[in-house]
């Protein structure tokens, strides 16, 4: 059950083939429901969203004992996470394997497969939005609770040791703000224009 989101393929809009200005008529009303389709078409995001609702909720019904919504909890939401790795398709290498910390393995090894931690992580994003969109309190969400915050963050630290990855964000690098640039080009005018005015005056018996 890898959460990956297919976009779907837009409808082919039929134009009518008709000659005079009936058939142009027609094409441009068939093209203006076509643009509205797509204006109201779901986007991926929410496609996807609304995929994985779908598929939690479908674990909570096969749940044993079937579990409902409103006593849903961080516990319950870990189980579903750890559920989700036998569907994986990363490698995590275990720390007695000899690519472990290794980024590009040269050989295969027997290690699991896993759900990605940047995969789990946007899966997370998902369904606290979804939670909260059905019906659920903010303050009783559970994937925003503690402990999948921290779950994920064990599973990204680890991931990242055993794959030799770094999950960590480049900064980049701001640009000097306009303000800051102009005050320095008018400073350099300024120191011109003193310089210019304080100039020293020029000797006796010169030349006027």
């Amino acid at each position: 059950m890898e959460f990956v989101a297919h976009a779907a393929a837009p409808d082919s809009p039929h134009s009518d083939s008709g000659g005079g200005g009936g058939g142009m008529a027609t094409g441009a009303t068939s093209a203006s429901a076509s643009a509205s389709a797509a204006g109201a078409s779901p986007s991926r995001y929410e496609s996807q969203k609304r995929r994985d609702w779908n598929t939690f909720g479908q674990y909570l019904r096969n749940h044993r004992p079937p579990l409902s919504l409103a006593r849903c909890s961080g516990a319950h939401v870990l189980e579903f996470l750890r559920y989700l790795d036998q569907f994986g398709k990363t490698k995590v290498h275990a720390p007695a394997c000899p690519f472990f910390g290794h980024p590009a393995p040269p050989a295969p090894c027997p290690c699991p497969l896993r759900q990605a931690w940047g995969s789990l992580d946007a899966l997370v994003g998902r369904l606290r939005a979804a939670y909260e969109e059905n019906g659920g309190r903010p303050e009783n969400n559970p994937f925003g609770a503690r402990a999948v915050r921290l779950y994920l963050r064990e599973v990204r630290e680890h991931q990242a040791r055993a794959r030799g990855v770094s999950y960590e964000k480049k900064k980049r690098k701001k640009p000097p703000h306009p303000s800051s640039a102009a005050a320095a080009h008018d400073d350099a005018a300024n120191g011109a224009l003193h310089h210019h005015h304080h100039m020293p005056p020029p000797p006796p018996g010169a030349a006027a």
